[in-house]
């Protein structure tokens, strides 16, 4: 135990130590700053650089976390659509040709080799990512730009195939791509990753997948490709287009020699298999060209307007969502249509280069039956003449901007009187026709189908511009009232299309009620129940009396106007033809020929179908072509063979009249609106045919009959009993009978139709009653004619025939203009050469007359001009009492009038002629 010294003794000696030591540590040495600011920097970099770290992990985090949800639908391989006929027949695979699928057990361990030694080396020891590879695509984007070198794994460019973002680099797009990455590996296998990358890559020419590339480029399936042809294909994904070796064999070959190379490195081929497989021509084994697979699509125009409907119903892609498209396709029609274009065995077309569009609709419900896209040509998502072409349409244009509005805006009758003299635009410019003549006063009905320019002209004056525009647009021409100028009232200014026409002349043809043509009628989606159908809502665009006056008007162009090609016998159809002219100074440049036109159009219709063609030809480089005279009727022939064969075997409806159009005579007028007592008087009322008397020594009755083809008619029955007047009844049927004639006495019958007032001349008959030693018979020479004793007997033939009033059933028009009287007795023989259709024929012999000839020589090539220049003229029969009133009914064109219109769509420009 210490003692009390010893304790203090040892305090004192703890004190002086700790003294000592802080005396030492008052004399170290003084720190080196530059070492504290070197630390103090490493310090700062690493929290900065710490703090970027954690900035890149928070911003691949947000990234990440906005990534989009991959589907089973966008990872798996994409299902074709189908398209269907209005017969719900497939007609068409989009996609499924470009790709076949193949399972992973299916892919050859050298195509394997190929692919990860090109694409991702180290594809079975990353997890969606490699950092080794980012390492280096990193380094390269610092000194070469950012994008400059990729670092996707395959995983990556899976997730960007079914992300549909290859082309984007953004820094976004790789986090998101590296994220999904990473889960994709951790649901999917190895195997099942390069199942999905070797079906899904493009390979060039709209193919899809390494087993369809095979047998697209070589022929043959992926198993039995050789090893430069494996490398060519591995090497493709990264540029397919520019590696394609049919386009490029000179990049294809750079490129396979390359993989060949990445192959012989990874240790998966010998040095020696190498340089054989390099030593090979990139050709080596291609399809030939001729053998070639171009994957276009039957009935491409029709197809082309589906995929484009599709796109407007929705974000649908039609390659890939496996759609199933329901069409209005008539498939037949399109064939037909296309065997049109196509061949020169239904037309003569003058030479390879003359184009055509064809647009075929439903006219009841705007659906496209068939579209002919062009002549000879390969339309895969090219130009197609029945939708995309815009060209003037011609005198076409008159029903839509002239004669249309007037009588739905003016209340016009078919019969208002129209002047056809010297006229020009405002601009003093002249206004012509094909023939350069005035033919006077006449009927809007004759100015329309004979296609007369000037009385056209005045009609649209006095409608006015906004008026006729706005009457256009309800049948869906979206016409630039800026563009319409004075001589658009006969085409000039305004682009049409095929289509376009087409479905605006079908409103005339349904009542007036418009609808915009389709192709779809609904889409099914993949799952097979949900459905889509577009939004197809029927227009009136103009009233009921308006569609039928114009189409009882277009009817006529067809028998006796400027479109007697395009007439089918038996067919109750209505249209209209147009052609556009070259300027002078474009006449003289191109060195064509005066006579040639630039379009050649005919629009027509039934109750069934609306069909427009166009034919013309596209300029060239320097060069300009016209359609020259003889083929200025081919429009008309492609719609005389193709309305024929769509409508043969079907029952065509005649239009029906409504009940808002009164016929008085040959004109029509709207109810409520008939013109002044000074167009009545012009009226004409067609007579009864085929007036028949006949006595019945059985019944002691004679009986009169007749033909009428129009409603609404009062008969009124009145003649004679042996020279004395009598009046034997009215009635609204077709005959009467006299009971108990007088026995030896001669009845003569005089039978008019009262029709609104206006009353028909008469047509007769008369009938000789026996006497007791009298075998009952038909007097004949007594059989009267109507009062003007005129035109033409139909049929002669039986012993109780009485005179007629007939119409003409051919395609002939009127002579009146350069070919004579049309009346006059004519109950002889009746020749006419008719145009490109018709054929000589002869009409019936009346057996009391003596002959009388009616000849007219038609172009051969149907043309659209005058059909025999005041060649031909009606005979005279001779004076005998049995002649008819009416026309012949062969095939001869007695007169084809033409008309002009202008293609130009500088204002009052007039050069046109048809």
């Amino acid at each position: 135990m210490l003692s009390m010294a010893e304790k203090y003794q040892s305090r004192e000696e703890r004190r002086k130590q700790m003294q000592a030591n802080q005396h030492k540590k008052k004399r170290k040495k003084p720190k080196n700053k530059f070492l504290t600011f070197i630390k103090r920097l490493i310090l700062v970099c690493f929290l900065v650089g710490l703090a970027g770290v954690i900035a890149g992990i928070s911003t691949f985090a947000y990234y990440a976390s906005s990534s989009p949800k991959l589907t089973k639908k966008q990872l798996s391989d994409p299902i074709p659509s189908v398209i269907k006929d209005k017969s719900n027949k497939t007609v068409a695979t989009l996609g499924a040709q470009n790709r076949k699928y193949i399972d992973y057990e299916e892919l050859p361990k050298q195509m394997e080799n190929a692919i990860l030694s090109t694409e991702d080396a180290r594809f079975y020891q990353h997890h969606g990512i490699d950092p080794i590879r980012l390492g280096g695509a990193v380094v390269a984007n610092f000194t070469k730009g950012f994008g400059s070198e990729g670092a996707s794994t395959l995983t990556q460019q899976v997730v960007s195939m079914a992300l549909n973002n290859k082309n984007e680099k953004t820094l976004k797009r790789k986090a998101q791509e590296a994220w999904l990455a990473i889960q994709l590996e951790r649901k999917y296998t190895k195997h099942e990753i390069l199942e999905m990358y070797v079906n899904k890559v493009y390979m060039s020419d709209g193919v899809f997948g390494f087993e369809t590339a095979a047998e697209h480029y070589y022929g043959k399936s992926l198993s039995k490709l050789s090893l430069p042809e494996i490398a060519v294909l591995a090497g493709m994904p990264q540029s397919p287009n520019n590696y394609n070796p049919f386009d490029h064999p000179d990049l294809t070959k750079k490129r396979r020699d390359i993989v060949l190379s990445m192959m012989y490195k990874n240790n998966k081929i010998t040095k020696a298999e190498m340089e054989k497989a390099q030593a090979t021509p990139v050709s080596a084994g291609l399809v030939k060209e001729k053998e070639r697979n171009t994957n276009a699509n039957k009935y491409p125009a029709f197809v082309n307007e589906v995929i484009k409907e599709v796109q407007k119903l929705g974000n649908y892609n039609v390659y890939a969502d496996g759609l199933t498209i329901y069409t209005t396709l008539d498939s037949s029609a399109q064939q037909y249509t296309e065997k049109i274009l196509n061949t020169n065995s239904i037309i003569n077309y003058p030479d390879k280069k003359m184009q055509a569009g064809i647009a075929l609709i439903d006219t009841k419900t705007g659906e496209i039956r068939a579209l002919g896209g062009g002549r000879n040509m390969k339309l895969d998502r090219g130009f197609n003449y029945a939708v995309d072409t815009k060209r003037s349409p011609g005198s076409t244009i008159k029903p839509i901007l002239d004669y249309g509005p007037a009588i739905e805006y003016l209340h016009w009758s078919t019969g208002h009187q129209l002047n056809d003299v010297a006229t020009t635009y405002s601009d003093g410019t002249p206004i012509n026709d094909w023939d350069n003549r005035f033919l006077g006063k006449m009927s809007m009905r004759k100015a329309l189908y004979l296609s007369r320019n000037i009385p056209a002209y005045e009609t649209y004056k006095e409608v006015g511009k906004e008026r006729a525009i706005r009457f256009a647009k309800k049948l869906g021409l979206d016409l630039n009232s800026k563009e319409i100028v004075e001589s658009s009232s006969i085409g000039g200014g305004v682009q049409v299309s095929p289509l376009q026409m087409a479905s605006a002349y079908a409103a005339f043809g349904n009542e007036g009620i418009y609808n915009k043509p389709h192709a779809i009628r609904k889409i099914v989606l993949r799952d097979g129940v949900t459905e889509i159908k577009p939004h197809v809502q029927s227009k009136i665009a103009m009233s009921d009396f308006t569609a039928y006056m114009i189409t009882d008007v277009l009817k006529d162009v067809l028998t006796k106007g400027t479109g007697t090609t395009a007439h089918i016998p038996g067919l109750p159809a209505a249209g209209k033809t147009g052609t556009t002219n070259f300027d002078k100074d474009e006449l003289a440049k191109y060195g064509i020929l005066s006579s040639s036109v630039r379009d050649s159009w005919f629009a027509g219709y039934t109750t069934r179908y609306s069909l427009a063609v166009w034919t013309g030809y596209e300029s060239e480089k320097g060069k300009k072509y016209g359609v020259t005279r003889p083929y200025q009727t081919v429009a008309q022939q492609i719609y005389r063979h193709l309305m024929r064969y769509v409508s043969e075997g079907k029952e065509t409806p005649d239009f029906t009249m409504p009940k808002s159009v009164v016929r008085m005579g040959s004109e029509l007028y709207i109810r409520g609106h008939i013109d002044t007592a000074i167009d009545k008087k012009s009226v004409t009322q067609d007579a009864p045919a085929n007036v028949h008397a006949a006595y019945d020594a059985n019944s002691k009755k004679i009986t009169v009959t007749w033909d009428y083809e129009g409603s609404g008619a009062t008969f009124n029955v009145s003649g004679t009993i042996n020279g004395s007047a009598a009046s034997f009844g009215s009635t609204s049927g077709k005959s009467i009978t006299v009971a108990n004639p007088k026995a030896g006495a001669t009845y003569v019958f005089n039978v008019t139709a009262t029709v609104n007032g206006v009353k028909s001349k008469a047509a007769s008959a008369s009938v000789t009653v026996p006497g007791d030693s009298t075998d009952t018979k038909a007097d004949d020479n007594q059989n009267k004619q109507p009062e003007d004793n005129a035109q033409k007997q139909p049929d002669a033939n039986n012993s109780n025939t009485n005179s007629n009033t007939g119409t003409d059933t051919n395609q002939s028009g009127e002579n009146k203009d350069n070919t004579g009287s049309d009346k006059g007795t004519n109950s002889g023989n009746s020749n006419g050469t008719g145009s490109e259709n018709s054929g000589n024929g002869n009409s019936n012999k009346d057996n009391n007359n003596g002959p009388g000839n009616s000849s007219g020589t038609g172009p051969s090539s149907g043309n659209d001009r005058p059909a025999n220049n005041g060649a031909g003229t009606h005979g005279k029969g001779n004076s005998g009492s049995n002649g008819n009133q009416g026309t012949n009914t062969n095939g001869g064109n007695s007169s084809n009038k033409g008309e002009n219109s202008s293609g130009n769509t500088s204002a009052n420009n007039n050069t046109g002629s048809e």
